[in-house]
């Protein structure tokens, strides 16, 4: 167990090491603030102040995790190695910068409680991030660091053994419309045969015709596909169904269709099956209350883990939301439009609410890539790169690689042309993993 010295135990500080030391690096931690205890431990230990106590393993502390509240905080980009830190410490550290502080930083989303401009959803986007502004988003830079530590520590204390730790993947299956022709109601179908005729669209009115009559598949329907990759593969698949209204930003199919139902009930008993909160139910807890009970009386058991329309976050309020109905894992941190690490983390972590300061039980599973990010390359051939890149980055500590793609990115569309095997990338990478 390491044992930390510090001159007062936050719960800031308590949080942020607990996520580096035990969920990152899998070692137990507990704190001190007593120096007698800290010279009687007779085993690996450090101490984070402001000044080192003698020639001890010593980070020098940065004010930020025994702050409250909001402050205006000074950060200077340097480079470290092949990666990029903030809040340098000096050359009296053992390690050259406050990794916790700039981990707190990161993973509590400091920088999306302060004043930034939104997009037309509302939502944070990746350039308002300063991983983004200085080139960093595609690093998972708080495992990166975290690393960086461990070495550290190993020189000073050679015969500690630190525990080992093994790549892993969680493929998750985004599923706004199960199908694209299916289960649509008479009105919506009407109206979908209006618009194809009107905007000459005669290759959609036919498939349309084809799947209605039973002569064709539906070409969102790849949950058959799906299944089998699952039952091939030693990680389990999480599925996000929407179950909210139709509105101008869901539309989704009839929660009472008994076909839809069973649908979900299948996949369940293969996968993991969670719920995608409609886009009014973000900002609305009654909305977002009855869905979750619609949810639980389909798969017959609480429901553990979400995902919000858009991957649209307003912090803190979404995630109290969510801590109010007892979900206790949620999938929505990440960018749909850019690959990187919203986080700067591949390892799941609890949300702190900077407004209360106290850390939450809920778990925050951070997405590395959506199939909507991948669009912008191309070439199939630049699309495989940058998805092995990303992939390459999560190994090189031993991180939990989270991909999100939709139901219809599998299926047969020309804009989609080649998903599947980007698809099957990233199961290979975790099948390969001993």
């Amino acid at each position: 167990m390491l044992l930390v010295y510090t001159h007062k135990i936050s719960p800031r500080l308590n949080y942020v090491f607990k996520h580096i030391c035990t969920r990152v690096l899998g070692i137990d931690v507990t704190f001190t603030t007593k120096v007698e205890k800290f010279i009687a431990h007779d085993s690996i230990k450090m101490s984070y102040t402001k000044q080192a106590l003698g020639n001890e393993f010593f980070v020098k502390s940065n004010d930020l995790l025994f702050e409250q509240g909001l402050n205006d905080i000074e950060i200077n980009i340097m480079d470290w190695g092949h990666s990029k830190c903030f809040f340098f410490n000096g050359d009296k550290s053992a390690i050259p910068f406050d990794i916790f502080a700039a981990s707190f930083y990161l993973l509590s989303r400091y920088e999306e409680y302060l004043p930034h401009v939104k997009d037309e959803f509302g939502r944070f986007t990746a350039s308002e991030s300063i991983a983004y502004k200085h080139k960093f988003l595609h690093q998972p830079v708080v495992d990166i660091w975290a690393y960086k530590f461990k070495e550290a520590l190993q020189k000073q204390f050679p015969d500690f053994e630190f525990p080992t730790k093994t790549y892993s993947i969680k493929p998750i299956i985004d599923v706004p419309n199960p199908y694209r022709y299916k289960l649509s109601g008479i009105m919506r179908t009407i109206g979908g045969t209006l618009k194809d005729v009107f905007r000459f669209k005669f290759k959609s009115l036919y498939t349309r015709f084809m799947v209605l009559m039973h002569f064709s598949h539906d070409p969102y329907d790849t949950f058959k596909y799906v299944i089998n990759k699952q039952k091939q593969s030693k990680f389990r698949f999480s599925f996000f169904f929407l179950l909210g209204e139709y509105s101008t930003y869901d539309k989704g199919a009839n929660v009472n269709n008994k076909s839809f139902i069973s649908l979900i009930k299948h996949v369940g008993d293969y996968s993991n099956v969670g719920l995608k909160i409609s886009y009014f139910a973000i900002d609305d807890a009654d909305v977002l209350k009855k869905e979750k009970t619609k949810i639980e009386d389909i798969i017959n058991k609480p429901l553990r883990a979400s995902r919000q329309s858009f991957s649209k976050l307003n912090l803190p309020e979404t995630y109290r939301n969510l801590i109010e109905l007892n979900i206790k894992e949620d999938y929505t941190m990440g960018y749909v439009n850019e690959i990187g690490f919203r986080a700067g983390s591949c390892t799941p972590f609890l949300f702190y609410d900077l407004d209360y300061e106290i850390q939450t039980p809920l778990k925050i599973c951070p997405y590395h890539v959506m199939d909507f990010a991948l669009l912008k390359h191309k070439s199939l051939l630049d699309k495989k790169r940058v998805l092995n890149n990303i992939i390459n980055e999560v190994k090189q500590v031993n991180g939990q690689f989270v991909s999100v793609f939709h139901n219809y990115t599998l299926s047969y569309s020309d804009r989609w042309s080649g998903f599947k095997d980007l698809f099957n990338i990233i199961l290979e990478s975790g099948n390969n993993e001993n």
